[in-house]
């Protein structure tokens, strides 16, 4: 059966001069109804946007150390490329595909350091404003493509993320890419996009194993969309290549003997308890996107549905956000960027929002302004406000408290410096959880305990191994230092207060501290890391 689409960008039976909108399928604009954007202008001020987006993402994107899950995928590409003091301490295999860790593990070829893998996560992220542009462009014009671009470049969500050597920023990229191809195929009907979707989907999974999760975001467009009909035969096929793209990671953890890894870290995840409540996502990711964006967004959609103006354009970006939205509110376990690759497209829906034409009761009221330049106050408005929470998001941090994935661990870097040079070889140490001991061996190259890892394998990352009985490790003098830090404390108290009772029941000495500013203008100072040797 044969697709049905809308134009998109050009009626070649249109009168010279005249465009189609491409954000009101069938609409003609008058020349200078609208803000021209020539394609020498378009250039020139994507090339700004992209500027802008590096330089945000670059802006002392190395101050502060790793936090935990970057120690762990850095790990993993040391591991890949046989790094001698990071392999004994990370396995190559552990939760994840390996796409992006194969990419870091370049850096550790050559010996460049753990600014490698911050950098190339930041190429990804820039890469994926790029993208953006292209995706905003295809459907609601060049207009829109810069402003979703620029809500990209400065959204406090992607900046942040994809300062940091974790999966998010490439899965984005990737998910975006194939968002871009399924846009592509529906304006076109040409099964070469659809299959290139497919291809980008497997990548996107690569990247990280919960993109299959788009897979039901694809078929909801293709069941909802109703001018966008596929046949079964190119559906198959396209699932076919995906499933080509993927399949040299299962295979590889086939022939590395480390099939079991796969199935204890699913068994881990389906029995884990909640980290979060219901309300952790509807609190920090829009504010994190930027709640202006957000409203404008939704704004568009409610005009374009009172308007009956609503095409395949908003029905794919939308399925695009809820599908994966829904899932991961409804699982127990919530990571604050686990929801990034939904971005691009509320960025999308933003800017198609503002380069809609105004009604005529709007310009009545409006006679006195030139409506063609609402779009750009609009859009200087959004970027106001995400360059403010943006600004404050990527200075170094010196918190106390910490939300995983949502920056580096001030003292995790100075603390592996320290322990390379005053702890010898061979020593043990025992910190609160998992987090701090995973930065304990990757700057430290020393082994670490994390005290509230569990013995139950149902109860812990298959990963991590647990320390049965602590008291009697540190008694025998098969543990020598205690590690406390208040990123762990703030989050499991039972286990820093063993942890303390431990320390004083060993006759525990402070050995390091690191501390922070605290206080108005920074005069006290807090620690957030203290290392006790601890003996019998």
């Amino acid at each position: 059966m044969p697709l049905i689409v809308e134009p998109v960008t050009r009626d070649p039976a249109a009168p010279a001069g005249s465009t189609i909108d491409s954000a009101e399928p069938g609409r003609r604009v008058r020349p200078g109804s609208r803000v021209a954007l020539t394609t020498p202008i378009t250039t020139v001020l994507l090339l700004v946007v992209l500027a802008v987006a590096s330089g945000v993402r670059l802006w002392h994107f190395n101050d502060v150390g790793y936090n935990s899950d970057e120690a762990v995928y850095a790990g993993q590409g040391a591991s890949i490329a046989h790094d001698a003091a990071l392999s004994p301490f990370f396995p190559v295999f552990r939760a994840h595909p390996l796409l992006f860790q194969s990419i870091v593990s370049i850096g550790y070829q050559f010996h460049w350091g753990d600014w490698y893998g911050r950098f190339a996560a930041i190429v990804f992220g820039v890469l994926t404003v790029l993208l953006v542009f292209e995706l905003g462009r295809l459907v609601y014009g060049r207009g829109a493509g810069l402003i979703a671009a620029s809500v990209m470049a400065i959204m406090p969500y992607h900046v942040v993320v994809t300062r940091q050597v974790l999966l998010d920023g490439p899965q984005t990229f990737c998910t975006t890419l194939t968002l871009y191809l399924l846009a592509r195929y529906a304006a076109s009907g040409r099964r070469f996009w659809l299959l290139a979707a497919g291809s980008g989907m497997g990548l996107a999974v690569l990247a990280k194993e919960p993109t299959i999760l788009f897979c039901g975001a694809v078929f909801a467009f293709f069941a909802l969309a109703p001018q966008v009909r596929v046949r079964l035969r190119d559906l198959l096929l396209a699932t076919a290549v995906m499933a080509i793209t993927i399949i040299p990671y299962p295979l590889a953890i086939a022939f590395s003997g480390r099939s079991r890894t796969g199935g204890n870290f699913l068994a881990w995840q389906l029995f884990r308890r909640p980290n979060h409540s219901l309300l952790f996502y509807p609190l920090a990711v829009p504010s994190a996107i930027g709640l202006a964006t957000c409203a404008t967004a939704v704004v568009g959609l409610v005009i374009r549905w009172r308007r009956r103006r609503w095409t395949w354009r908003e029905t794919l970006l939308v399925s695009w956000v809820i599908v994966p939205a829904l899932f991961f509110e409804l699982w127990p376990v919530k990571g604050f960027q686990y929801l990034l690759p939904c971005a691009p497209a509320v960025a999308v829906l933003c800017a198609g929002a503002l380069v809609l034409p105004t009604t005529p009761f709007w310009s009545l009221r409006l006679a006195w302004l030139d409506t063609r330049w609402l779009p750009l106050a609009g859009a200087a408005l959004i970027a106001v406000s995400l360059g403010s929470s943006t600004f404050r998001h990527i200075r170094p941090s010196t918190r106390a408290t910490f939300l995983a994935g949502s920056g580096g661990v001030p003292g995790g870097r100075e603390l592996g410096t320290w322990m390379r040079t005053h702890v010898p070889e061979g020593a043990t140490f025992l910190a609160v959880g998992p987090s701090m001991a995973n930065l304990v061996q990757f700057y430290g190259h020393r082994k670490a305990y994390g005290l509230s890892v569990s013995s139950n394998p149902l109860h812990r990352n298959p990963a991590y191994e647990p320390l049965p009985n602590a008291d009697n490790a540190i008694r025998n003098g098969e543990v020598q230092y205690i590690v406390w830090d208040a990123y762990s404390a703030s989050r499991t108290r039972f286990f820093s207060a063993r942890l303390q009772t431990y320390q004083s029941r060993y006759h525990g000495r402070v050995v390091f501290t690191h501390t922070v500013p605290s206080g108005k203008g920074g005069t006290d100072r807090v620690p957030v890391i203290v290392v006790y040797a601890v003996r019998p």
